[in-house]
């Protein structure tokens, strides 16, 4: 546990109390578990005669995003909030481009860039800045140069990603630059738009 505290998990599942054997009930210690935003999976173990083992597996932040009260949060690779994170934090901002309401859309219609940010290469992850998803799917990194690589549905990513990493290491780009790597074997820059 690195962001849970482990005495506040130890209260919540019940097994402070040091209750029999017969009694420990692993659903019932998941459910009381649940609450953990941090936690995304355990795994209760008895061995008899007298005790018990709850492996608990936290989420990784893989990005963050602002919620609904302009709120810096979190975010898991399923697109979970996991809680307030500092504007410092070095880590992809998501955004999700016309949202039909105003709920968090990371767990769901904008699942896609959460899922991206957890697949970015190390060679150029530090280099992206914002991943944005619109209602069609479309996924799109906005790089800190600042050059954008569109990417399309989040499919067929480790194509997609050797060609941005092609781009980057043999390719003069200028800021404003636009990439669509949809289609890797097809790449196509759309220069920045005069104004």
């Amino acid at each position: 546990l690195r962001h849970e505290s482990a005495a506040a998990v130890l209260a919540a599942s019940g097994l402070a109390g040091h209750p029999s054997m017969i009694g420990v009930n692993d659903a019932q210690i998941e459910k009381n578990l649940a609450s953990f935003t941090w936690i995304s999976a355990l795994q209760v173990t008895k061995h008899w005669p007298n005790s018990v083992v709850v492996s608990v597996h936290e989420s990784a932040a893989v990005a963050v995003a602002f919620n609904a009260a302009h709120v810096l949060e979190f975010v898991d690779d399923a697109g979970r909030e996991l809680g307030p994170a500092p504007l410092s934090a070095n880590l992809p901002t998501l955004t999700y481009l016309h949202p039909t309401n105003t709920t968090w859309p990371y767990a769901r219609a904008g699942r896609g860039a959460a899922y991206v940010a957890s697949q970015l290469p190390r060679d150029f992850s530090s280099q992206v800045s914002v991943i944005s998803e619109d209602a069609q799917g479309v996924v799109t990194l906005k790089m800190t140069t600042p050059v954008s690589f569109v990417l399309g549905p989040a499919k067929n990513l480790h194509a997609k990603f050797v060609a941005i990493a092609s781009v980057i290491a043999h390719s003069t780009l200028a800021p404003g630059d636009v990439v669509d790597v949809t289609v890797p074997d097809e790449l196509a820059v759309t220069p920045p738009t005069k104004s």
